[in-house]
């Protein structure tokens, strides 16, 4: 049986692969390979001619198989040098692709898995194998590097259950072994050499969890090579990892973060300089399938990347796939080659974020040796049992070696080109940097915007999730606790900066802040909205040519002088009818509603019972919110598709709520903050909680002041509070206006009296630890225990970067 795959821009034209190792296609894919290896290596592979003479002949599968085998392990890139490789066993399955670290005190920690080594094999000895560090049966190696000169060897390692994972590094020959990061409750994996000898790595050092669940993130992080002075580069509210260098110095690596999307789409790759200046989009953040990008590393010679194509709710495996970003940086086209290469039939911008777990012979930890050839982990046969393999462009595909309980991360241990120094383009004062923007018509999905029509553009930050609660709201994923409808984010207006006439903008965004922008016509409606972050480092300065422009294009670090923007010094944000602070319904937007709505939208009233607008508190929202969500009042983007949305789509201005006030409703005549305040609320997604923390983490949806043993009476008495329709059905403010006591049979009944007696209860709960949403706010024990570990955390980084500015050393 042949696959057939088209391999696009490298001149290979179409090759067939064949799955049958004794088919014409598998003897025409072995003839190739041994003529491109005799063309390319000539006298350092000098069996060429015997092996095609050898082949001509062969009438056996037996035959075939070992001349196979013995033409491309002849091949110097894997004869030439020893292979790098650890033996390990395939990590537990859990909720994401990026939960491998199990780390200690955490949801998931029962899931490690002792049992590693790193290890050495050399086929120029007959496969010979060495351990050069050996983890024992409780521990793990993971994620070796190997130093530009090819003599030493940085990698992860934990080495029990009760510790967590911190950086070593060994020479070569396994010989000199030293630890360099030991901070106790945080994980340090991935780790990568620099071209100046710092190294870079993924660290859970600033603490924080996914907004779909409840599992710890990491960000970049990078350290001299000694170990000192560890400080956070990568400030996206998820997932960073698996930084490999590009030939120009700055570092690629995978990133998962949705702001105002979808969780299983959000993964794509990205790059970034050492220093943390220039985050920007290198391929995959708007295409739905595959899920996740990781691991990608580029191909020697090339401009292509060699990566894995894997799903959201996975291991970090699926395929294998090829990248060229000339032909774009989302969708199909760019991908030019996959192992299996029925998988290039997943990719899809529309697709479903999990469509890779359907690939039946799983790949990971990819390698390029050169232009055709690559090394990756493959299972090898035996359930999720992986084995080092060598595939090629030719449709070759063999197993080097395998031994239990797996083989993952094989490299060759080798001298390598080390890319050229990129220069700090930061200071480390912790203060702010500078965006500008040339000309915001300037990309693309603006179609219906002219130009004159943006006055402003917004930015808010998008802060990092820091708790987490057993309990979730089903709005899309387990948003845990509740935060809003359908989507995950806190929101924080930093303020309103100025476009000018040409459509340039020049602004100061306060640095180790993730952020997004939205344009704004003269009314301070949203025109269009970013829906990834952006971070910018202290003393940076960073440029962009407009909205969606050309990805490929390199990021502008200066800009035309005759910006009118740049006439004046960068604008200062001020905030929102006040200081920052992080959006809270109840106290920004409830206020407008009992000016101007409750008087005949609140409950036991006519238009109440149509569309309810009163501030009283339910089981997780309160009434307007939940009220206007069940009347499609809002068109907002939520946690949406992954694809960029044309401007003027959604928002305010096409939302059933604004309409209706802006074309006049009765008597209602807001002012003009008043009417603000509800576009403003819409066009940033509408969200509610201003806070990730909570006061009742045992309790239905993270929120609800009832216990589960209350929740119970009310179910035996016919209530379920749990069920998303009846939610509003409650009013803890005026426990006697819930809705749920019209089906009690009357205030004098039993079960009326029940029902209303466990309600005020729920009311006195809320005033004596009322939620985020209310003031007198206080998180819960373990909410304030983890934030004194972040603020711990943070004093560290702090004090790491007043030893880079000052010349000292900070160790762990």
């Amino acid at each position: 049986m042949l696959a057939v795959m088209l391999v696009g821009g490298d001149g290979l034209g179409a090759e067939d692969r064949s799955s049958d190792v004794d088919s014409p296609g598998a003897r025409v894919a072995l003839r190739k390979a041994i003529e491109d290896l005799s063309e390319t290596f000539q006298d350092r592979y000098p069996r060429g001619k015997e092996f095609l003479a050898r082949l001509d002949k062969l009438s056996d599968k037996k035959a075939f198989l070992a001349l196979q085998r013995e033409a491309l392990l002849a091949n110097p890139l894997i004869s030439g040098q020893p292979l790098l490789f650890v033996v390990r066993h395939q990590y537990a399955a859990d909720h994401h692709n990026t939960e491998t670290m199990f780390q200690t005190g955490e949801i998931n920690t029962k899931k490690f898995e002792g049992g590693g080594a790193l290890k050495s094999i050399d086929f120029a000895r007959g496969g010979e194998v060495r351990t050069l560090v050996d983890a024992g049966d409780a521990g793990v190696v993971r994620d070796p590097d190997v130093y530009f000169d090819g003599k030493k060897i940085l990698f992860s390692m934990r080495r029990n259950i009760r510790e967590d994972y911190h950086l070593y590094e060994v020479q070569a020959d396994g010989t000199g072994l030293r630890q360099l990061t030991s901070a106790a409750g945080v994980f340090d994996i991935d780790p990568l050499y620099l071209p100046d000898d710092s190294i870079v790595f993924t660290s859970s050092r600033e603490p924080k969890y996914c907004g779909c669940n409840r599992h710890i993130m990491g960000n970049l992080f990078r350290m001299d090579s000694d170990g000192a002075n560890i400080h956070q580069i990568g400030k996206s509210t998820l997932h960073e990892g698996h930084g490999n260098l590009l030939p120009d110095g700055r570092i690629l690596y995978d990133r998962w973060e949705y702001v105002d999307r979808n969780f299983g789409s959000a993964q794509g790759l990205w790059t970034v300089n050492p220093d943390g200046t220039y985050h920007q989009i290198y391929w995959g953040n708007n295409t739905a399938s595959p899920g996740a990008v990781l691991e990608g590393r580029v191909i020697p010679g090339t401009d292509k990347v060699l990566c894995t194509f894997s799903s959201c709710h996975d291991r970090p495996w699926g395929a294998l796939a090829i990248i060229d970003r000339q032909r774009g940086v989302d969708g199909r086209d760019p991908v030019v080659w996959t192992w299996p290469a029925y998988a290039i039939n997943l990719v899809d911008e529309d697709g479903n974020y999990d469509s890779f777990g359907k690939i039946k012979l799983k790949y990971e930890d990819p390698y390029p040796l050169g232009a055709k050839y690559f090394l990756c982990s493959r299972m090898s046969g035996k359930g999720a049992g992986m084995g080092l393999y060598l595939v090629d462009l030719f449709g070759n595909e063999i197993l080097l070696h395998a031994e239990a309980p797996g083989c993952f991360d094989p490299m060759p241990i080798v001298a390598r080109t080390r890319p050229p120094v990129i220069p700090v383009r930061r200071d480390y004062t912790g203060n702010e940097g500078t965006f500008f923007i040339q000309d915001v018509y300037q990309g693309t999905h603006l179609k219906g915007v002219k130009r004159g029509d943006v006055k402003f553009l917004r930015v808010i930050e998008v802060p990092e999730k820091r708790g987490w609660t057993y309990s979730d709201w089903a709005g899309q994923g387990a948003i845990a606790p509740a935060m809003n409808w359908f989507d995950f984010n806190s929101k924080r207006i930093l303020g309103t900066v100025p476009v000018a006439e040409d459509g340039s903008a020049h602004f100061v965004v306060p640095s180790d802040t993730f952020v997004y922008f939205q344009l704004l016509d003269k009314d301070g409606l949203m025109i269009q909205s970013m829906r990834s972050g952006t971070i910018i480092q202290s003393g940076e300065r960073q440029g962009c040519v407009g909205c969606h422009e050309n990805r490929i294009t390199v990021p502008m670090t200066s800009a035309p002088k005759n910006l009118i923007a740049l006439q004046q010094p960068p604008a200062r944000l001020t905030g929102w009818h006040g200081p920052a602070r992080y959006f809270n319904y109840r106290a920004e937007v409830q206020p407008v509603f009992d000016r101007n709505c409750v008087s005949c939208h609140d409950f036991g009233k006519p238009a109440g019972k149509v569309l309810n607008l009163a501030g009283d508190r339910g089981m997780v929202f309160n009434a307007s919110y939940s009220s206007l969500w069940n009347n499609n009042m809002m068109k907002v983007i939520s946690a949406g598709p992954s694809a960029i949305q044309e401007a003027l789509t959604w928002g305010a201005r096409v939302s059933p709520l604004v309409k209706t006030l802006k074309r006049g409703h009765k008597d209602v005549k807001l002012s003009a903050e008043d009417m603000d305040r509800i576009v403003t609320w819409i066009d940033i997604n509408a969200p509610y909680y201003p806070s990730y923390y909570c006061a009742h983490p045992a309790n239905a949806f993270g929120r609800s002041p009832l216990d589960p043993g209350q929740l119970d009476q009310l179910e035996s008495l016919g209530i379920d509070l749990q069920k998303k329709k009846n939610i509003s059905r409650v009013s803890f403010d005026r426990p006697e206006k819930s809705l749920c006591l019209e089906e009690m049979g009357g205030p004098d009944g039993h079960r009326y009296k029940a029902v209303l007696a466990i309600l005020k209860a729920g009311q006195a709960e809320l005033a004596a630890h009322p939620e985020a949403d209310a003031a007198g706010f206080v998180p819960c024990a373990k909410d304030q225990e983890r934030e004194e570990k972040y603020e711990a955390r943070r004093q560290t980084e702090l004090r790491n970067r007043r030893s880079i500015a000052t010349g000292a050393k900070a160790h762990d």
